[in-house]
């Protein structure tokens, strides 16, 4: 049995067990609410080194937490007091030496994030299927979460403790705070399996410290966009639209939503409301696998985007990998300026 196989035999008994190891050891230092989701935090770091996206979600939420609880000082004894506590439950589940390593990814996290909660719980209080592997969820945080278009935030069920995922908020900040999440469970996804398919109305998960993606709006200027989204990309990019649109400045906004078929596009009712609302923005679909579309609609988003950029746009494209795989090379090749291009980072 392999390290991140043996952690997900360790009980939520061992979290109780952790937090009176440490407060043994060190009295006062971490509020024992909080002490399960951080050990399963912690855990889960330390176990599963083959996962790229919950690695970098966990070091955001762990940085986070240990500067928001002082705990830096104290990090060699927090390794000590995980490695204690799961010796007690299931020995093979944890390794000294990858407990220091994490332990030093923290630290260098911790400088990195700043300030701030490590986590905001929030409550489900809508769970739409608009498509059998699509769902919105729209979740109230219990306080405010700051973030800005464009930006994405680590999410965790408690149905999968430890496990966080990225998620981009579908909407501007609200009056009432509420979030929009879009959701695709994909193959081997296993938190976005439960969050489409097991997730309702009333249950609570955990957002993490918003990150910035490369998807922002820049504040000093107000040039024209084309917005370029393929799948629940469009999360990031219809928070875009809502901004403008709480803002107007005088730009216009082209949305090229791309889908299979007309039946895919599953966030079209609000796209309607949108598009009725402003004469400043213009929502184009493209279809890749509909031979009923009209011409002008018909093909790859990007491609069809491309064959509408005016000069003077900034372009954003947020999709699946297959979409954002060589995104860039094509725009440089249609002429469009590096600096006017912008896709979620790590995409280059």
């Amino acid at each position: 049995m392999n390290l991140a196989a043996a952690w997900a035999t360790v009980d939520e008994r061992a979290a109780g067990d952790f937090w009176c190891t440490l407060e043994d050891r060190r009295p006062g230092l971490l509020p024992q609410r909080d002490a399960a989701l951080f050990f399963t935090a912690l855990g889960r770091l330390v176990v599963d080194d083959d996962d790229a996206a919950n690695r970098a979600a966990l070091l955001v939420v762990l940085g986070r937490a240990y500067r928001r609880f002082n705990l830096l000082p104290h990090a060699t004894a927090i390794g000590d007091a995980l490695v204690a506590t799961v010796a007690r439950h299931r020995p093979e589940a944890l390794r000294t030496v990858a407990v220091e390593s994490a332990t030093n990814a923290i630290r260098r996290a911790a400088a990195r994030v700043g300030d701030g909660p490590a986590w905001w719980h929030v409550q489900v209080i809508g769970h739409d299927r608009p498509s059998p592997d699509i769902a919105i969820l729209t979740v109230r945080p219990w306080r405010r979460l700051p973030y800005q278009p464009g930006q994405a935030v680590p999410v965790c069920t408690p149905r999968l403790p430890g496990s966080w995922r990225w998620l981009s908020p579908a909407n501007a900040p609200r009056a009432d705070g509420t979030v929009e999440l879009h959701v695709r469970a994909v193959p081997a996804g296993s938190v976005s399996h439960r969050l489409v398919h097991e997730v309702r109305p009333g249950e609570l998960l955990w957002l993490g410290p918003p990150a910035n993606t490369g998807l922002s709006l820049d504040a000093a200027r107000a040039d024209d966009l084309l917005l370029v989204a393929g799948g629940t990309g469009l999360a990031p990019l219809r928070a875009l639209v809502e901004q403008v649109a709480a803002a107007p400045d005088g730009r216009r906004v082209t949305l090229v939503v791309g889908a299979r078929r007309f039946t895919d596009l599953y966030d079209s009712i609000s796209l309607d409301k949108l598009q009725c609302a402003h004469d400043w923005l213009t929502i184009v679909p493209a279809f890749s696998d509909d031979a009923g579309a009209a011409p002008a609609e018909r093909g790859d988003a990007l491609t069809i985007a491309l064959d509408l950029h005016q000069p003077g746009q900034d372009v954003y494209v947020c999709g699946p990998p297959a979409m954002l795989a060589g995104a860039r090379r094509r725009m440089r090749a249609a002429g469009i300026p590096a600096a006017r291009i912008h896709l979620p980072e790590g995409f280059d």
